[in-house]
């Protein structure tokens, strides 16, 4: 019997890049394509700030297509209105399923499982309750590559942007930081691992700060009410 189709919700991160590695490998799901959320007002991915042509990079070195949900107001009726649209076109070729990398955000995957019971798909979701200090173990263990795109300054400063996601780096971060970061603390970017068939190529750019504004798309917003912003740190595509 084959294994039921599905969208992945790929983030570019660490997370999205461990949990599709484990769906692909187990042969859990069909997964027919990934799906990200992009700024088009910047060409980003929403919230990692990660350039557009990196994504595509990403994209083409994993070898699954790829479904954009375009934003540009920013909001979150713009997002699920957006969302929607594209998860019906998804459902019109018989897939029922959306995998996601969360790991222990209960209210975030209770919004994701209502939204998507009103279009009738499932929330599928491959790492949830796992150990964060295991999975980032086994992460670095698996030889993944990854950089640091984005932290919450409520939880690390600038000197943690542009970091490698290495044994080290798990090794210092503070205790009030969960080690995949998944209260928002940080983000990343995948380059190289299992999952590609080759390396992304791209150097560090600057590193800029950006004021917390108000606005919801599919990323959690900071948990920690000392967040006044985020660094981001620019990740420029090699010619």
């Amino acid at each position: 019997m084959h294994p039921p189709k599905a969208i992945f919700c790929w983030s570019g991160g660490k997370d999205s890049a461990f949990c599709l590695h484990k769906v692909l490998t187990e042969k859990l799901f069909d997964v027919r394509y990934l799906l990200t959320t992009v700024n088009k007002v910047h060409n980003r991915i929403s919230m990692h700030g990660v350039r557009e042509e990196l994504l595509d990079a990403q994209v083409d070195a994993i070898g699954i297509p790829i479904l954009k949900v375009n934003i540009s107001e920013g909001t979150n009726n713009e997002y699920e209105r957006q969302m929607e649209k594209i998860l019906l076109q998804a459902k019109a070729q018989g897939i029922e399923h959306v995998i996601f990398g969360d790991i222990f955000l209960e209210d975030l995957r209770i919004y994701r499982e209502k939204n998507l019971a009103k279009i009738g798909m499932t929330g599928i979701f491959p790492l949830w309750k796992m150990n964060t200090a295991e999975l980032i173990s086994d992460f670095i263990g698996r030889d993944f590559k990854t950089v640091v795109c984005c932290t919450n300054d409520g939880y690390l400063g600038k000197e943690w942007a542009g970091r490698e996601i290495d044994r080290e780096f798990a090794e210092q971060l503070p205790a009030s930081v969960d080690p995949c970061g998944e209260n928002g603390e940080y983000h990343t970017f995948c380059y190289d691992g299992p999952l590609f068939k080759k390396k992304i190529k791209f150097s560090i750019g600057e590193t800029v700060y950006k004021p917390l504004e108000i606005k919801t798309d599919d990323c959690t917003l900071p948990a920690s009410s000392a967040t006044k912003g985020f660094w981001f740190c620019d990740l420029i595509p090699a010619e």
